[in-house]
């Protein structure tokens, strides 16, 4: 498989999954992502990871670019409100991926696994690891020619799961510092293609970010598990690795994880309240312990002073009083006035 080229200009990206309205966990990802690419004069690309058919959505999709816009974000290539390109959409690149997974295959990386997930979990020897998924306790590994044939032959469907060598993969993550770890410490050899057909997370991701000549990868601590394997296929696949930053979470009022589900809290929602978008900033990005008080700036005023440096190692919870602010409802406090459009000086 041919690569782009790399050159010494960063090339972030913003990868957003089209399956419910973005929330302000989404904005926060989207803001620092943004803030690290444009701090470094870089370029950044839009990719649309609609890997998930049945939850994907046009609508989605429109909706997810236009609160991109509305926070005073941009983006330098990818589709937009107002063009379509099916290039950026991972539904379209069905025939990469596929073509990747047979460069594995052709190097013995990858093989057939006929376990489903109920088989998995009754195995006392597989629990679940976060979110790296259910441990894989190798179980279809070693199975000859003849044993795959013969499941092949009853009709058992099969998955397609990257063969760990043992290797540790060693990075200096953006944000959390050194990392070190192998595919056996993350859960062992995982998915790269479902029983059904579908592609994972893993492949996409990697031969996208590798086809696409990212550099920069900025994105939530939850992923950081996953980041050895996307370091595996990169290295099996002959691809340069990007550089990774996994950043704290935002999360709800009840100390939980934000999600699509929490209607309340998506960007659709607060711009219905008519919040201003330069107070969601504001509010995020002292959140992320780039300024010192809440007050309403604009995305472009953090640019000049952004260092990773200064941000926060650990998750923030929002909090009733940080809700009231962005309305406008907490009597003054931590607040600078009432000029949302106001810019740092």
């Amino acid at each position: 498989m041919q690569t782009q080229g790399r050159n010494m200009t960063v090339r972030g990206r913003l990868a957003p999954s089209p399956t419910g309205m973005a929330h302000l966990g989404n904005a926060w990802a989207f803001l620092l992502a943004w803030l690290f690419v444009r701090s470094q004069n870089g370029e950044l690309v839009l990719r649309m990871e609609d890997l998930d058919l049945e939850r994907s959505s046009p609508v989605y999709m429109q909706m997810l670019m236009s609160d991109i816009r509305w926070l005073g974000l941009d983006w330098d290539e990818g589709p937009t409100p107002e063009r379509e390109l099916a290039s950026w959409h991972q539904s379209n690149r069905f025939h990469l991926y596929e073509d990747a997974l047979q460069t594995l295959r052709d190097k013995g990386l990858a093989y057939p696994c006929f376990c489903s997930r109920k088989d998995l979990r009754m195995l006392a020897s597989a629990p679940h690891l976060g979110d790296a998924g259910i441990v894989y306790p190798g179980t279809c590994r070693n199975l000859t020619p003849a044993e795959v044939a013969e499941r092949t032959q009853k009709g058992l469907p099969a998955s397609w799961r990257f063969r760990g060598q043992g290797r540790v993969f060693a990075f200096d993550d953006l944000v959390m510092g050194p990392q070190r770890q192998s595919i056996e410490e993350s859960g062992g050899d995982f998915n790269m293609k479902r029983a059904d057909g579908i592609f994972s997370y893993q492949l996409a991701v990697s031969v996208d970010d590798g086809l696409m000549g990212i550099t920069q990868v900025i994105r939530g601590r939850d992923i950081l598990p996953s980041t050895v394997r996307q370091l595996a296929i990169l290295d099996a696949l002959g691809m340069p690795a990007p550089e990774y930053g996994h950043i704290p979470l935002l999360l709800d009022t009840d100390g939980e994880r934000l999600a699509k589900r929490q209607a309340s809290l998506s960007l659709e929602a607060l711009r219905t309240r008519n919040v201003s978008p330069w107070r969601v900033t504001g509010l995020l990005a002292r959140a992320a312990g780039l300024i010192d008080r809440k007050e309403a700036v604009h995305p472009g005023d953090l640019v000049q002073n952004f260092s990773p440096d200064r941000l926060t190692r650990t998750d923030y919870t929002l909090t009733q009083a940080d809700m009231l602010w962005l309305e406008g409802k907490n009597n003054g406090t931590e607040d600078t006035g009432t000029e949302d459009n106001r810019r740092l000086s």
